[in-house]
């Protein structure tokens, strides 16, 4: 059993607190790559010659023959201006660790420290992957374009997870965070004046009936057992009271678990966006952006995820799926791999200006991606 010492758990609280005060954005985390690979150095862990500009590839060797699993981490920040009241609040106006990437960060650099000290444990390599701009989707993207993935036959991760206890570990097979797909539809019609509308073709009444009627694709075309949300977050139209505008712009994304309700919902969409605009007149352009895969736990390493918490000493639950992405989900593209939620007991959800965690879910991080390691090694 690995264990976190009083002494270390402080050090990482303090790096943490540093992080916290030096928050970076995507692809622009060139102090948080400074100070990550430094503290590794120091620890005398292996990096990687990875010719990337941000983020950092380490390596611990075991003393015994066998695989090679990857943990990963993201480091990039929010451009959220913080609204906490810790003393280690951000000192960059904007910019905030607001999804706790800061906590991810030295939580695995905790595990890499244990296991670096223990190494006669291990039966093959573990590699840490510190991964930039997750909040845009495109880090983990970057990564297997550079070959971080290569020898790698496994990848494991977490996120912290505000509303569970301290000590808890949500754990679950198969879909734990929705694929994120982005669309764009511009509906076009022929401008006029507001008080002579049938000379004109609305767009605005094209738009409105799409609006609602798209609902019905997830109420009677998706199957009832399947999970899907269309979200319209944006209408652009118009500029003035008196006039029809000539078209309307409509954005927003889909969320889905399975991939058959993936690959059925942009052709329903698009075939509506069409017969209402043909149906009034109109005409439409409809854009598709498939942005992020699912979250798909590979099934084979629950029982060794959940055995693992418990040998740590803590709570493996069963974890509620979450409708937000997260692009860990891409190197599952590659590998099977395995994300589980972190307790951290916070009061805010993420992105959340006031988001904040219990630091002593450091610990509880730490052991258990040690624990696993050494555990899905022996198994692999």
């Amino acid at each position: 059993m690995f264990k976190v010492t009083e002494e270390r758990l402080n050090d990482l609280i303090e790096k943490r607190r540093y992080l916290h005060r030096n928050p970076e954005l995507a692809f622009e985390e060139i102090n948080t790559t400074a100070h990550l690979k430094k503290w590794l150095e120091e620890n005398e862990i292996t990096i990687l010659p990875f010719d990337i500009k941000t983020g950092a590839i380490a390596e611990v060797k075991g003393e015994h023959a066998g695989p090679t699993i990857a943990i990963r981490s993201d480091i990039d920040a929010l451009p959220v201006k913080e609204e906490t009241d810790v003393p280690f609040q951000s000192e960059t106006e904007g910019k905030m660790h607001a999804c706790g990437h800061d906590f991810h960060m030295v939580s695995i650099l905790g595990a890499a420290i244990l296991l670096n000290e223990q190494k006669n444990q291990l039966h093959g390599a573990v590699r840490f992957i510190f991964q930039p701009a997750e909040e845009v989707a495109q880090g983990a993207k970057y990564l297997v374009e550079q070959g971080v993935l290569e020898g790698v036959d496994a990848i494991f991760g977490m996120h912290n997870k505000p509303d569970l206890p301290v000590g808890t570990i949500g754990v679950k097979s198969e879909g734990l965070m929705a694929s994120v797909d982005k669309f764009e539809i511009t509906f076009k019609g022929i401008g006029g004046h507001a008080g002579i509308p049938h000379n004109a073709i609305d767009p605005i009444v094209i738009a409105s009936q799409y609006v609602t009627n798209v609902q019905s694709i997830i109420a009677r075309r998706i199957d009832l057992f399947h999970n899907a949300v269309i979200s319209i977050t944006s209408i652009n139209g118009g500029n003035t009271w008196n006039v029809i505008p000539d078209q309307v712009k409509l954005q927003g994304t889909v969320r889905t678990f399975q991939p058959e309700a993936r690959q059925a919902i942009p052709e329903f969409m698009q075939n509506l966006a069409e017969t209402t605009a043909k149906g009034n007149g109109g005409e439409v352009d409809f854009e598709w952006e498939s942005y992020l895969p699912v979250v798909n736990n590979a099934s084979q390493y629950e029982q060794t995820v959940r055995e693992a918490a418990a040998e740590a000493g803590y709570q493996a639950v069963d974890a509620v799926p979450s409708s937000g992405g997260e692009d860990f989900a891409y190197y599952q593209n590659y590998i099977p791999g395995f994300f589980v939620w972190m307790g951290v007991d916070g009061p805010k959800e993420w992105h959340h200006p006031e988001f904040d965690l219990q630091e002593d879910a450091i610990e509880v991080a730490a052991s258990f991606f040690a624990t696993l390691a050494v555990k899905v090694l022996k198994n692999e």
